[in-house]
C-alpha cells in the first residue's frame, strides 16, 4: 500500500510540474516593443525618432543604423552612456528584454 501510495504522489507531482512547465512556456515573453514603451520613450519617444532637445538618437535614420552594431547598443543599454543622459538598464531589464528591445529598435528603421 505504502509503495503505491509514493508511486501515486510521484506521479502526481510530475504532472503538477509538467503542467506547470507547459504554463510557462504559452505565456509570451516580453516583447520588444512592450518593453521600449516601458522603459525608452520618455527620452527616446514613441516613434522612436528621440528629441533634438535631449539629445537623443533618431532610431529611425538609417545612418543612425548603420553607426551601430547590436553588441554597441547592448552595452549602452546595460551600462548607460557616460556624458549623457543614457543611464544604464543592466540592473532593471533581462538580457532577453535587452535582446528583444534591440530587435525592436531594428524595426523602426522600416517604420
Amino acid at each position: 500500500m505504502k509503495t503505491k501510495l509514493g508511486l501515486t504522489c510521484l506521479m502526481v507531482g510530475v504532472g503538477l510540474f509538467v503542467s506547470s512547465l507547459a504554463f510557462h512556456a504559452a505565456v509570451p515573453a516580453d516583447n520588444g516593443e512592450t518593453v521600449f514603451k516601458s522603459n525608452c520613450v520618455m527620452c527616446h519617444g514613441a516613434d522612436g525618432k528621440g528629441f533634438a532637445a535631449l539629445k537623443t538618437p533618431d532610431f529611425t535614420s538609417p545612418k543612425w543604423q548603420a553607426s551601430m552594431t547590436d553588441n554597441q547598443m547592448r552595452v549602452v543599454i546595460k551600462n548607460g552612456k557616460k556624458g549623457t543622459a543614457m543611464a544604464a538598464f543592466g540592473d532593471k531589464l533581462s538580457d532577453e528584454q535587452i535582446t528583444v528591445v534591440i530587435a525592436y529598435i531594428r524595426s523602426l528603421k522600416k517604420k
